[in-house]
């Protein structure tokens, strides 16, 4: 009964237009005042405590970094490169695009700045050379999605966060289902772009690839250091945030010098309104999390599914519909922040592994970032292209389904999540 109180107050809400931080801060006080004996003093406690964590830290670490890399240069480098490599293939650019998003996805954490960085670049030159701009628009809207998947993530450390799980770990255990989503999106791309003859590049010589890889080393050593580093223990994953956002500020200022030191300022407040924004949304679930513990719903809905006869597969099954539904008028920090805490008793209680369900869950979050109304993906291209939502929408259509599957090899076959995080002994 209380958990059905606690979800009808906090939709009725969020039905009203209401941002999901507030709508979960009032659902908390409204229980709270008529429904429980909890005393206000623990609930101050429970705010301040719960945003105490080393790992929240991370978070704005990466937004400020990925901002550095956002506004320099570093995207149309990684796109010349990315080019260099992969243009003289059927849809060239378009499978650049793949490539490049791919690129800058590993060193941003954020989707919707891997968007705009790489479409506001590749979708006009796309245009130009004489693809569609569905085509175009199609693209990078599904491949901006690997932001989240290819560590470093910030929807990661959301769900490391939520669940107590290892961020080193969850990091590691993307890079191989992002490696193969990126795969499997460009061989969409070079399938339609081989079927409409869409326009190649010419061949770039080895030389010229050479000379786009030094451009780009600078920016793509981001990866390494991020990576490498907490791999080789020199770091943990809040302590290479920290580098990150450090890196990125001096390769961005002083190396390829496309930011003036007039600039940063800019930068940090935009960076800090976005992490103001996230850490406040992170505030209130956590409370939402201490109501739902406080009231035993994750036990009750463990045992109710357990009782019901759920295994591995059903239980996996109804947690990606469930996800998918909820990736309809929700975005990923605070679908991650607000399930996690339910589904992850149940999965213990199953035996599934709380890193393959961690993945599993941030490739629903990338699904849900491309499909309306609320693909947070969908605006963003939207703004660039100044398409409606709903012509984007049968613009991604093709790598959506693409998603789809790779969503089903992501929840069934675990050993791609777990395959490299147990082989480097984090596990």
């Amino acid at each position: 009964m209380s958990s059905l109180v606690l979800f009808s107050i906090l939709i009725a809400l969020m039905l009203t237009g209401m941002p999901i931080s507030i709508s979960l801060g009032l659902t908390v006080l409204t229980f709270l005042f008529t429904m429980t004996q909890v005393p206000l003093e623990s609930v101050a406690l429970k705010l301040f405590s719960g945003i105490e964590k080393f790992e929240i830290m991370a978070i704005p670490f990466f937004i400020l970094a990925g901002n550095f890399l956002t506004h320099g240069g570093v995207a149309q480098r990684m796109i010349n490169f990315a080019t260099s490599m992969v243009g003289h293939w059927h849809g060239g650019l378009a499978l650049s695009g793949v490539l490049a998003c791919a690129l800058f996805a590993a060193v941003s954490g954020s989707s919707p700045a891997t968007v705009v960085a790489i479409g506001s670049i590749l979708i006009p030159g796309m245009i130009k050379e004489g693809f569609p701009m569905r085509f175009g628009a199609g693209v990078i809207t599904t491949s901006g999605a690997l932001g989240i998947l290819i560590p470093p993530s910030i929807v990661m450390v959301m769900y490391a966060i939520a669940t107590n799980t290892s961020v080193g770990a969850l990091f590691m255990a993307g890079v191989i289902p992002g490696i193969v989503m990126a795969s499997m999106l460009g061989g969409m791309t070079w399938y339609r772009a081989r079927k409409f003859n869409y326009p190649r590049q010419p061949k770039a010589s080895w030389r010229q690839r050479l000379r786009a890889f030094r451009e780009s080393a600078w920016g793509l050593m981001l990866i390494i250091v991020v990576m490498g580093g907490i791999y080789s223990g020199m770091f943990t994953p809040t302590e290479a945030a920290a580098m990150s956002a450090v890196y990125a500020f001096v390769v961005a200022v002083f190396i390829y010098k496309d930011i003036g030191l007039k600039d940063v300022p800019k930068i940090l407040l935009n960076s800090a309104n976005m992490s103001a924004m996230l850490l406040y949304i992170i505030t209130n679930a956590v409370m939402f999390s201490f109501i739902l513990a406080n009231e035993n719903i994750p036990q009750q809905l463990t045992a109710f599914m357990i009782e019901m006869g759920f295994g591995k597969i059903a239980f996996l099954l109804a947690v990606n519909v469930i996800l998918l539904m909820a990736g309809n008028f929700m975005e990923p920090s605070s679908i991650m922040l607000i399930f996690a805490p339910i589904v992850f008793p149940i999965a213990m209680q199953l035996g599934i592994d709380p890193i393959h369900l961690g993945v599993m869950m941030v490739v629903n979050m990338e699904v849900g970032m491309c499909h309306p109304p609320v693909g947070l993906n969908l605006y963003v291209a939207s703004g660039l292209t100044k398409m409606g939502i709903t012509e984007l929408t049968v613009a991604v259509w093709p790598w959506l389904l693409t998603m789809l599957v790779f969503l089903v090899m992501a929840t069934y076959w675990p050993a791609m999540s777990l395959w490299l995080p147990k082989a480097l002994g984090m596990m």
